[in-house]
């Protein structure tokens, strides 16, 4: 009976380094969940030998190179950190709230403080827009008609303004032992992370099998569409490692 393949398969990375190129005592690999479509290319340079005659007398071999892609749908901060950026990764919520149900400015003191999310803590303004989407004005203070002053998580508002309804959009932090959260800061130009790729593609009690001991990512791209799944890109690219291997391969026949 013939091997073939169908659907997407599964695909692995594990982590070998970090960005600053220091060895992992212990690697976690990490499935790429909800995997849509994946795919490892090995391509090489050719050089041709001319003579006088119109096609080549010889042919070789020059540069190689292997390049993966892969498209998957459930996000996760260890596989973004670890095989992309490589710097610290650390638990707690950052998460903004963009305000669709609004709030009324009260009369006196004409001031809203919004209520953050799992007790958080306050962070960054995103601005507020009037009953008819318009951004209002930010002031230092003394607002106006249409304006507002914030200070210390309080949002004032004009004394002319009392009693209309506002949407008041901002960023938090919080505490959680699940979220995951990092700042990545600006390295040296050739500091990036090391990973080991595996990918698995099952079908009718056959497989294939595709091992790259040696990795390093390219482009993380996020897109989103109006009635559509964020479905984050990865691309990766292969070279040898300290042994000097470039790819490991398996079919059932």
């Amino acid at each position: 009976m013939a091997q073939y393949g169908f659907g997407s398969g599964n695909l692995w990375g594990s982590p070998t380094t970090d960005a600053y190129g220091t060895a992992l005592a212990t690697s976690t690999p990490i499935l790429f969940g909800v995997l849509q479509e994946a795919s490892i290319e090995v391509s090489f340079d050719l050089k041709e030998l001319y003579g006088q005659n119109q096609f080549p007398v010889a042919v070789g071999r020059g540069k190689g190179k292997i390049s993966g892609k892969a498209k998957f749908a459930q996000m996760n901060g260890l596989l973004i950190n670890s095989l992309f950026f490589g710097q610290t990764l650390t638990t707690g919520i950052l998460s903004d709230v963009y305000d669709t149900t609004g709030a009324v400015i009260p009369s006196t003191p004409f001031t809203i403080t919004p209520t953050i999310p799992g007790s958080g803590t306050f962070a960054v303004d995103l601005g507020v827009r009037d009953a008819n989407g318009i951004p209002m004005r930010r002031v230092v203070s003394g607002p106006t008609t249409g304006q507002y002053s914030l200070a210390a998580g309080a949002y004032t508002f004009a004394t002319a303004d009392a009693t209309k309804v506002v949407y008041i959009s901002y960023q938090y932090t919080a505490t959680s032992t699940v979220a995951q959260k990092s700042s990545v800061i600006n390295l040296p130009m050739g500091y990036a992370p090391t990973f080991r790729c595996d990918f698995y593609s099952p079908f009718n009690g056959k497989s294939l099998t595709i091992t790259l001991p040696a990795c390093i990512s390219s482009k993380m791209m996020f897109a989103t569409k109006l009635d559509d799944f964020v479905v984050p890109e990865f691309d990766f690219s292969g070279f040898a490692d300290a042994a000097g291997n470039i790819i490991t391969y398996a079919l059932s026949e």
